[in-house]
């Protein structure tokens, strides 16, 4: 496919689900998509994030975060948002220029999570998972349709 459509994934501090979320659409939907993430409140990256990833052979060890409206300012476009944190601080991300879908994907924000730090990473393994199979799913769909309106 000559031209990719562009896909930001953002979240509250670009530090866990959008990251994960980018990195599985890489992995897994190149060929249809350019792909970046960013958050509201940028913040670093979550080391339980890092290590599960990581355990699933995606290195994010010296992985940026970027201020959506940063992005928004420079005039980035966008065909396809997508938000992955809940719903009100989904609805305060900008509207972005030439943007023609905004999809909402709530998964639970690891920075929440307690207990013990295998317990932590367990729940973090289970976000890490449900992104992978939503990811699949939609890079699976995305390539479906693009062959239909080729």
């Amino acid at each position: 496919m000559a031209n990719k459509h562009r896909l930001l994934f953002v979240c509250i501090h670009n530090s866990a689900r959008s990251q994960m979320a980018e990195a599985f659409l890489k992995k897994y939907g190149d060929d249809v998509f350019e792909v970046e993430s960013a958050g509201l409140e940028p913040a670093p990256i979550n080391p339980n994030v890092i290590e599960v990833m990581g355990e699933a052979g995606i290195d994010l060890h010296h992985k940026g975060t970027q201020d959506v409206f940063d992005l928004f300012r420079k005039g980035r476009m966008y065909n396809v948002v997508v938000t992955v944190c809940d719903q009100a601080s989904a609805e305060r991300c900008p509207i972005f220029p030439g943007m023609t879908k905004r999809l909402a994907w709530s998964f639970p924000d690891p920075s929440t999570f307690e207990g013990s730090h295998e317990e932590v990473l367990q729940k973090t393994r289970e976000v890490r998972d449900e992104i992978e199979e939503k990811i699949k799913d939609f890079a699976l769909e995305a390539r479906q349709i693009s062959y239909w309106i080729k």
